[in-house]
């Protein structure tokens, strides 16, 4: 089982102005669906989704507040499957039309597997 780096999730204040910044210096389109609380900006010309997030009042911006996602098809099985390995993932949460677990890295970066882009949308 294999799982691609696809989208990088930023923790941010102020979501509108960061929105803002990577459209008119980088290019992206954002994207954001509605009762999402997650605004995802994608390039045109493809590469990795940053999608942001609302941080919370207690992080301090420029530390720790990214956070690697990796697109899985069945986050149980690839959980079951690194615990094998010797990677043990949080509890699994389930959010609108997908699950999401997370973990850390050995520097303590925080990573996460997401079956997002596998759902299927109305």
């Amino acid at each position: 089982m294999t799982a691609q780096l696809n989208r990088i999730l930023l923790y941010v204040k102020d979501i509108p102005e960061v929105t803002d910044f990577y459209i008119r210096h980088f290019g992206f389109e954002a994207r954001h669906e509605d009762g999402d609380r997650i605004v995802e900006l994608v390039h045109p010309d493809g590469g990795a989704r940053l999608m942001l997030y609302q941080a919370a009042k207690s992080v301090r911006e420029g530390q720790v507040t990214a956070k690697l996602v990796f697109d899985v098809a069945d986050v149980p099985a690839f959980c079951d499957a690194a615990r094998q390995n010797g990677l043990a993932f949080g509890s699994i949460h389930k959010a609108d039309g997908y699950c999401f677990a997370n973990a850390k890295d050995p520097a303590k970066n925080s990573i996460s597997i997401s079956s997002k882009a596998f759902r299927s949308l109305p």
